[in-house]
């Protein structure tokens, strides 16, 4: 098991543990009762029992005063976010919520198996997890208030890299640079006129009766299809502009003419709406494409590989003038890795076809024209340069300054936080009642 001791004291703090939001692991406890006080907010006896079964489930051996400090540091947050009047609004806790029951739905495949696992709608999930969310959104914006403004200099990122125990430098894993060139194929029109026939023929059987949510499961070519088209809530901004404005314009359970969009033909039906977000489920279909487009756009792509081959003409030259790809075009077709903003991949992080594809290259070298998808699903065709591969190795400050810098960054943060807990605790309303009263807290001022 691992032991909460050989974390740093304080880490969770500035990490958030928001495990606790829903009250899945505790019912009732009959004997509930508030433990400790902490400016004008409680800590109750049921805090700390989810916390805990919560983390052994997950194997972290911790004991409850360790979890209790934990809780005191962060009611200590909020209460200080109370007294700045820093306001959270009632958008952003329905934001939040949002996200939280997405999550879940993803974590059991469909809202049906999650709605039955809880035992509680989703409306009850929310007014569960309604004050949590606000508080933990009081305190990452105290959090942020706190290390505001704050800056990592390289001597800074060399001093922490120094101090650093052999065994706790990070293994990096071997990663991957590369560049692209993509083309889309043309979609046939006699395609594009039967997926509106099919929808049109739907949208009727719909109007006559017929359940959207069943037909979504059957004839919707999107991954929302097994959740029945259900694509949860969203705002404007999430979704592709044309679908976002065919759904607000939609009453309670009306559904679209058909729309067009970027990931191709949608029926939408409008589930609910609420302020600036609103919930729909859809039906997408998405015109096949011929095989003389796509043959026609390989021989294309394998002319430009060969003027590249020739050094008649750069990759990132190529790139800016005939990729359509709009993300790395303009930056001569390197592509940005999306969970870390930065252009280095680890292996896992490309599909197998494509890895497939990388992993014989060498670098400079540059694939043949192999068929792909885009991340909205839809056929593209590609050609790929290795720009770069590095091999599995300890971090160092040579090749992984960045990744340095963010723990350097990070670890700057939680000394700035544990400091200011300290210091605001000694002036700060706490009373911590039996059995608590004995634990051996890191910050004695939790005793005073």
């Amino acid at each position: 098991m691992r032991n909460i001791h050989t974390i740093r004291p304080g880490i969770i703090v500035f990490v958030v543990l928001c495990l606790n939001t829903i009250g899945l692991w505790s019912q009732l406890y009959v004997a509930d009762k508030v433990v400790a006080v902490v400016g004008r907010n409680s800590i109750l006896y049921s805090d700390i029992e989810d916390q805990y079964m919560q983390m052994k489930a997950q194997g972290v051996d911790i004991d409850k005063c360790a979890i209790l400090e934990e809780l005191l540091s962060q009611k200590l947050l909020v209460n200080q976010a109370q007294v700045d009047s820093i306001e959270i609004t009632d958008g952003e806790v329905e934001q939040s919520l949002n996200q939280r029951i997405q999550y879940f739905i993803g974590q059991f495949g469909t809202e049906e198996k999650m709605i039955e696992y809880f035992g509680k709608t989703v409306l009850e999930m929310k007014i569960d997890m309604r004050d949590a969310i606000k508080e933990q959104l009081m305190m990452q914006r105290m959090q942020g208030e706190i290390v505001k403004g704050m800056s990592i200099t390289p001597n800074e990122v060399k001093k922490y890299f120094k101090k650093l125990p052999k065994d706790s430098i990070p293994y990096v894993d071997s990663e991957i640079e590369i560049n692209q060139i993509m083309l889309y194929p043309d979609e046939d029109e006699e395609s594009v006129f039967e997926v509106k026939k099919k929808l049109l023929d739907l949208r009727d059987r719909v109007n006559k009766g017929e359940n959207f949510k069943t037909l979504a499961v059957l004839y919707s070519e999107g991954p929302s299809a097994t959740n029945g088209g259900d694509i949860g809530w969203t705002s404007k901004s999430d979704l592709d502009p044309a679908y976002s404005k065919a759904a607000v314009a939609l009453k309670k359970g009306q559904v679209s003419k058909i729309v067009e969009s970027s990931f191709g033909f949608h029926l939408i039906q409008l589930i609910d709406k609420a302020d600036d977000r609103f919930r729909t489920r859809h039906i997408l279909m998405k015109p096949k494409i011929a095989i003389e487009a796509k043959q026609s756009v390989k021989i294309r792509l394998d002319s430009i590989a060969r003027v590249i081959r020739l050094d008649s003409l750069t990759f990132e030259r190529a790139a800016l003038q005939f990729s359509q790809d709009k993300k790395t075009r303009m930056n001569g077709g390197l592509r940005v890795n999306p969970l870390t903003l930065n252009s280095k991949f680890k292996i896992d992080e490309f599909e197998a076809s494509e890895y497939y594809i990388i992993r014989k290259l060498q670098i400079g070298e540059i694939s043949e024209p192999f068929e792909s998808v885009d991340d909205k699903g839809k056929t593209v065709f590609k050609i790929i340069q290795l720009k770069s591969k590095s091999e599995p190795h300890r971090a160092n400050l040579r090749q992984d300054f960045d990744m340095l810098k963010k723990m350097t960054q990070q670890d700057k943060q939680l000394q700035v936080v544990e400091k200011w807990v300290s210091e605001k605790s000694k002036d700060t309303y706490i009373r911590i009642e039996l059995p608590y009263k004995d634990c051996n807290f890191s910050n004695q001022s939790w005793k005073k």
